[in-house]
């Protein structure tokens, strides 16, 4: 099948090789050298993970920038969006993975206090509703960092802070929300993340995603039962309310910052995607679009639950738009591609087997793809 008219470019990071931004950059250069006449928009997208406030400044937003307190506690220079009093804040910008220096961990000791200072820099630039992207994140403090820069306070038996990270939450002997920042209260916060895991357990935030942190088989027991004491202190402190927010949707999310957003800031927890394509202003550029091309840098079975390219092909569906993908790595058949309603996938893999070469390779190629989606679609 062919499409005459507009093609809306609305594909996310391939990690390790391109940003959205990159991603369309490269897809606009391929298609426009087929077809030197094609019409054509971008819309970079994102799914609240790393990544999300470089695709809604694309998308419009304005910039800021604030010095924060990065995951090791020294200072960095971290970024958020802002357009019309809403705010998009990645804690993977003041909290994140990327930030530590190459092949330093530190899972019982990372803080996500950087994401309540950048947080709290979006409400002091005007945000009235602020979206808080969650993924690739250093920590496993269930938050804790980030309320105590908001104002709340963990303390150990001596009456001291409890130090930073998931470690030493088993420390903490009492919490206290009273002293967060007044101007919280007239603040919406949207949890805007990938993933539904509870906070604690075998499919909680240790458990799951402590590995990925640096955390060995020991260092997971000792962050899980550390988890499950924070949220027992905290019943002490708000009640049954605790427990029940442990167990519920996205509050394992990014080392159990879900869990802090949830009980400290009645965060709403919501699809990551769907919520920043309702930020990006998605629906309306693809009501203009005769052609959807989405995409990622794999394209698999973790694709299918709750990042971009699902979602994006999910509202094109919707609208009854066609839609095709362009990844690094295909590792789903054409039942799941048409299942998730994506018509057809190109993979660089089809054009470079090496993976190593298809990563260093990747902005080329990808002009390639797009080359082939082109005489294929317009």
């Amino acid at each position: 099948m062919t499409t005459t008219g507009r093609v809306l470019i609305a594909a996310d990071k391939f990690k390790g090789s391109l940003t959205a931004v990159e991603v369309a950059e490269r897809i606009t250069t391929g298609i426009r050298r087929a077809r030197p006449d094609a019409n054509l928009e971008s819309l970079p997208v994102a799914d609240g993970g790393d990544g999300t406030v470089a695709a809604a400044v694309a998308a419009g937003f304005e910039r800021h920038e604030a010095e924060v307190t990065g995951p090791l506690g020294a200072p960095v220079t971290a970024a958020f969006a802002l357009r019309d009093g809403t705010a998009v804040v990645e804690m993977a910008e003041a909290s994140g993975l990327e930030l530590m220096p190459p092949g330093v961990f530190a899972p019982l000791t990372a803080t996500t206090r950087g994401t309540g200072e950048l947080l709290l820099a979006a409400v002091e630039a005007g945000a009235r509703t602020v979206v808080l992207g969650v993924g690739g994140s250093a920590t496993t403090d269930g938050g804790t960092g980030m309320l105590e820069a908001l104002g709340a306070r963990f303390l150990d038996e001596d009456g001291d802070p409890v130090p930073h990270g998931g470690g030493p939450l088993v420390e903490m002997v009492s919490a206290d929300l009273s002293g967060l920042d007044e101007r919280l209260k007239d603040i919406e916060v949207i949890l805007a993340s990938d993933v539904d895991n509870p906070l604690t357990g075998p499919k909680g935030a240790a458990y799951v995603y402590g590995p990925q942190k640096g955390a060995g088989d020991q260092d997971v027991k000792v962050l899980d039962a550390a988890l499950s004491h924070f949220v027992q202190v905290m019943g002490e402190s708000v009640g049954p309310r605790a427990a029940e927010t442990a167990e519920a949707p996205g509050a394992g999310a990014a080392g159990g910052i879900g869990y802090g957003a949830l009980i400290g800031l009645n965060a709403t927890f919501r699809p990551g995607i769907d919520v920043l394509l309702e930020v990006l202003g998605f629906a309306q550029a693809l009501a203009r679009a005769d052609l959807v091309v989405t995409g990622e840098g794999s394209l698999d079975e973790q694709t299918l639950h709750g990042k971009a390219p699902a979602g994006v092909a999910a509202a094109a569906r919707k609208a009854g738009k066609p839609v095709v993908a362009v990844c690094g790595r295909l590792a789903l058949d054409n039942k799941a591609l048409k299942g998730a309603g994506i018509e057809r996938a190109y993979a660089l893999t089809d054009l470079e087997k090496d993976k190593d070469r298809c990563m260093a390779q990747a902005g080329p190629l990808l002009e390639q793809l797009a080359e082939r989606v082109a005489a294929d679609r317009l």
